[in-house]
């Protein structure tokens, strides 16, 4: 196996078939190493900076030669060396605790009820007598206090 690419570019070797993983080192352009397998996008070859001997290349960027390469087992999960924790005392001060408001808040109004009424044919008084002739006798029967009331003045 042989890496491709620009001249001045060095492929990443990780520990790991992943862009997330550790870097152990770079692997420069024209270098070449043998090759163990594939998993995904990534190449097996044997890289002497890492501990067991082994790294892992992007696929894309190698040329390999004498044939096809295995298709390899998935490896197991890198376990970080640092266990990622939150501080606690930093957590706290981005609790923000809500403050209760003195301004007016809005409240949806209660659903409004339109009052229906039943129709009446007619407008009568109580006995039947139509509404006019009431207003009509009120009308008369004011005006004429009111002639009694003037000629008793004059």
């Amino acid at each position: 196996m042989r890496a491709i690419g620009q001249p001045n570019e060095a492929l990443n070797v990780r520990a790991y078939p992943s862009s997330t993983s550790t870097l152990l080192g770079r692997f420069q352009v024209g270098q070449e190493a043998k090759a163990y397998g594939y998993y995904g996008h990534y190449v097996l070859i044997e890289y002497v900076g890492a501990p067991d001997g082994k790294g892992w290349v992007w696929r894309e960027m190698v040329e390999v030669h004498g044939g096809e390469l295995p298709m390899l087992e998935p490896p197991p999960t890198e376990v970080p060396m640092v266990t990622k924790t939150i501080d606690p005392t930093l957590a706290a001060q981005f609790i923000i605790t809500q403050m209760p408001t003195r301004l007016p808040t809005f409240t949806e109004p209660p659903p409004l009820q339109i009052p229906t009424y039943q129709i009446v044919d007619g407008a009568t008084a109580t006995g039947g007598i139509p509404m006019g002739y009431i207003i009509v006798v009120l009308a008369g029967l004011g005006f004429f206090l009111a002639l009694i009331a003037i000629l008793r003045r004059g």
